[in-house]
């Protein structure tokens, strides 16, 4: 563990680093808060740091930049979320206020909301759908072997599948399925498990293919990717901007990354933390959505390693709040 003082001069460098993304030199931090000691003791002080892993000086004569290690211990032991500033807070309040319609669309916002009062790449991975309840379902032929199921969930989702037959299906039959579908489904979750008989074969077929094409998008998590714009500002590297940008498009990769920090009992990974090589010059902080005691969602954002983590930290917790208190009280 540091000494106080190491850990003051430590606390200064990620804070004047996150600032400026310059070097820090040792006669700045002398005058920083909490430091108070000569620009001589601040040099010995960061070559402990240095040889500890702490820090490391990117030219020869530079000042010093922290490492990974150090912008854990910052985070664990040096920073707290805090308040939110005013005027973020209220955009954040003014917004979950005004929101309403499909589930998708407000997603989609909250993901832009975050990328912009946080200035990083969002992420907002909202509920699966197939715990709610169908309110209502139809089937429409679009040839004799193809047709779309459509169903309007509770929770203001609306999906959109196309079926397909092995063998020609008469309109007529379409029609049956999707008046006995409606009948036996809504009010109803979309799950596993025998449909009740229509009576017809036929038509039962083709009520238990469109129940099987709404069971596996149900059970697919939304994801909503916010503020790629800004990664290319945040790299100075092009070819970081290029592999940051190309793993933000792998849903599949961010929905596994976000759940494997939260089931390590992190808020934040930072590097190479998260195992996602790509995405080593990141760090990422994340928040689960709670409604009811359940976890039905992640938001989090994701920047690079010098991130502002006191304003991440906080933004994305009152986010993750305001967001299960909405579709908490859009279940109910």
């Amino acid at each position: 563990m540091l000494d106080e003082r190491k850990t003051a001069i430590l606390r200064a460098i990620v804070h004047e680093y996150i600032s400026t993304a310059l070097p820090v030199g040792s006669t700045h931090i002398a005058h920083a808060p909490g430091v108070g000691v000569s620009s001589a003791t601040v040099r010995n002080e960061m070559a402990v740091l240095e040889q500890e892993g702490y820090l490391v000086q990117p030219h020869t004569s530079a000042g010093r930049i922290p490492t990974d290690k150090g912008y854990r211990l910052f985070v664990d032991t040096l920073a707290t979320p805090g308040p939110l500033d005013t005027s973020t807070s209220q955009r954040v309040g003014e917004f979950f206020d005004a929101t309403h319609g499909r589930l998708e669309e407000m997603l989609h916002q909250t993901s832009h909301l975050l990328a912009q009062v946080t200035h990083h790449a969002s992420l907002v991975v909202g509920p699966a759908h197939d715990r709610a309840v169908v309110r209502s379902v139809q089937v429409v032929g679009l040839s004799a072997r193809v047709a779309v199921v459509v169903a309007v969930l509770s929770n203001g989702t609306v999906e959109n599948e196309t079926i397909e037959f092995d063998h020609d299906v008469s309109e007529l039959r379409v029609s049956a399925a999707s008046s006995h579908l409606q009948r036996v489904l809504t009010g109803r979750a979309v799950e596993t498990g025998e449909l009740a008989p229509s009576g017809d074969s036929d038509v039962d077929d083709v009520c238990t293919t469109a129940q099987r094409a709404l069971l596996g998008a149900g059970q697919r998590e939304p994801v909503f990717v916010g503020g790629t714009s800004v990664v290319a500002q945040a790299f100075d590297a092009v070819d970081t901007v290029r592999s940051v940008l190309q793993t933000l498009e792998q849903q599949y990769v961010m929905v596994s990354l976000v759940r494997d920090v939260l089931n390590r009992g992190l808020s934040v990974a930072i590097g190479a933390e998260h195992g996602v090589e790509p995405l080593v010059a990141c760090s990422v902080v994340v928040a689960p959505v709670v409604v009811d005691g359940e976890h039905v969602g992640t938001v989090g954002v994701l920047g690079p390693t010098r991130m502002n983590y006191p304003q991440a930290l906080a933004t994305v917790e009152v986010v993750s709040e305001r967001l299960g208190k909405h579709l908490g009280e859009g279940a109910g």
